[in-house]
């Protein structure tokens, strides 16, 4: 487990992440004392329909003021940053590298926000029992090998009645090639079916409250992304750079797999039942 933690880790590090970031929204015309949340959108919401998906899976959590949340895998603190924006909840974000989880602080702090991020892994959460009101999971579960013990995680740390929501890039037929966004090899992608997150769900006592298939979305999606990049070409500020040289081949890979139906996007959401 912990061999897989530091190659899954490995992937996503980049040296000198937050000085990049601010070098490409300084080329983007946004220098460094006028940055604002909004600045970062094309980069923070690293997962498929960016912060338009973000928004739905956020909508029935009933979020609000004071609310606990933990963003599990949060990145660079993109989703965790909106929560704390727009509903005022009181939000930590847990990631397994570094280098996203010192770069999310300083952007944090660089935008006035306030969110705290921990370093440590999402199947062994470094929290009290019933610490959080919601927890959140986006574009993660794809670097999670054992889905049973992160819902029993996400359920010990929940408070009796509090809510659990999914999004993630799921399986419906052939794997994708490699290198994806999330893998680039077999050791350490977990890509699973939706019926392996509802059965680990079950498991650890959730109900399933809600689910959405977001494949014809994701498709729109990428179609609307080759047509931005066709216009103006790459952004300075993507997601070249959290994904390195190999990017462009990791999204055209996952493009294809989403095309052909055989993984898409899939949003669920959870409340805790019966304990098994």
């Amino acid at each position: 487990m912990i061999q897989q933690s530091t190659r899954i880790a490995a992937h996503y590090d980049r040296a000198d992440l937050y000085d990049r970031i601010l070098a490409a929204l300084a080329e983007a015309g946004v220098p460094e004392g006028e940055i604002e949340a909004r600045h970062l959108k094309p980069i923070d919401e690293f997962h498929i329909g960016g912060l338009e998906a973000t928004e739905a899976v956020l909508a029935p959590l009933g979020l609000g003021p004071g609310v606990r949340v933990l963003d599990a895998g949060s990145g660079l603190g993109g989703a965790a940053r909106l929560m704390a924006e727009r509903f005022d909840a009181d939000v930590t974000g847990l990631d397994l590298t570094p280098a996203f989880v010192e770069t999310a602080r300083r952007l944090t702090a660089l935008t006035g926000l306030c969110a705290e991020f921990v370093e440590g892994s999402a199947l062994d959460m470094p929290f009290e029992d019933g610490a959080f009101d919601v927890v959140t999971l986006l574009h993660v579960g794809m670097n999670l090998p054992d889905k049973p013990r992160f819902f029993a995680e996400a359920a010990r740390v929940l408070r009796p009645g509090g809510r659990l929501a999914v999004y993630d890039v799921m399986r419906f037929g052939a794997h994708p090639a490699f290198p994806l966004p999330w893998a680039s090899a077999p050791d350490h992608s977990f890509l699973d079916t939706p019926d392996a997150y509802l059965a680990a769900a079950r498991g650890a006592g959730f109900e399933l409250a809600s689910r959405e298939d977001r494949g014809g979305i994701a498709r729109a999606f990428f179609a609307r992304m080759r047509a931005q990049i066709a216009r103006s070409g790459p952004a300075p500020l993507g997601l070249p750079l959290l994904m390195g040289d190999t990017a462009a081949e990791k999204a055209a890979n996952m493009a294809r797999a989403v095309e052909a139906g055989d993984i898409q996007p899939v949003a669920m959401t959870f409340h805790p039942g019966a304990r098994p």
